[in-house]
């Protein structure tokens, strides 16, 4: 198992697709940590991540066949992921807005897709435009995406009510999607949304 750690993202797809048990457990082991952090940093809920983070991977086994061999793992992973995640909120008709907004927008990306995505610059323009919003929505917005903010902290620090803490940011990603779509799909920009950096 050891010499599987040296293995390339591409090597190890490659031998996932033959079906090689050893080159699966050292892509979850490479990811899981990875992935299971981005999942429970959208629904804020350790088991339920754990589970999810489980269920993906045993679809990365079911399906090994139709990954790209060339695909980026990382990127691959990580859109399983946040539809993994989407399909829950769908699925569990989670209430919390911000969630919900997220689901709606929720699509399907290719491979190719994934190739072409500079993150770097995805981030880059999305701090552009959220120095564009408002003061008060940007400072809402920015507490519950850097601080990790509950809605009920963020109201109580900034003594609003929880309300306009939901309202402030659900209006904040419409605002965002609106300015980025002519730049990324939709899935990519929420991507860059929820990362913390």
């Amino acid at each position: 198992m050891a010499a599987y750690s040296g293995y390339t993202d591409q090597e190890l797809i490659v031998l996932l697709k033959q079906r090689d048990h050893a080159a699966f457990t050292a892509i979850y082991d490479r990811y899981a940590s990875i992935i299971f952090y981005q999942v429970n940093q959208m629904l804020r809920d350790t088991e339920i991540s754990k589970d999810l983070v489980q269920e993906l991977f045993m679809v990365i086994w079911s399906k090994a066949a139709h990954i790209k061999a060339e695909a980026k793992l990382g990127g691959y992973l990580y859109i399983a992921a946040q539809n993994t995640v989407f399909k829950y909120i769908q699925r569990s008709k989670l209430q919390d807005s911000y969630l919900k907004s997220l689901a709606e927008f929720s699509t399907e990306l290719s491979n190719s897709t994934i190739e072409l995505l500079d993150e770097k610059e995805l981030h880059l323009l999305i701090d552009h435009y959220i120095k564009e919003l408002p003061p008060k929505m940007r400072e809402v917005f920015e507490l519950s995406r850097n601080q990790e903010m509950s809605y009920q902290e963020i109201a109580a620090q900034l003594a609003i009510s929880e309300q306009t803490v939901k309202n402030q940011v659900s209006s904040a990603l419409k605002i965002l999607r609106g300015k980025m779509a002519p730049h990324a799909p939709g899935a990519l920009i929420i991507m860059a949304l929820l990362r913390r950096f």
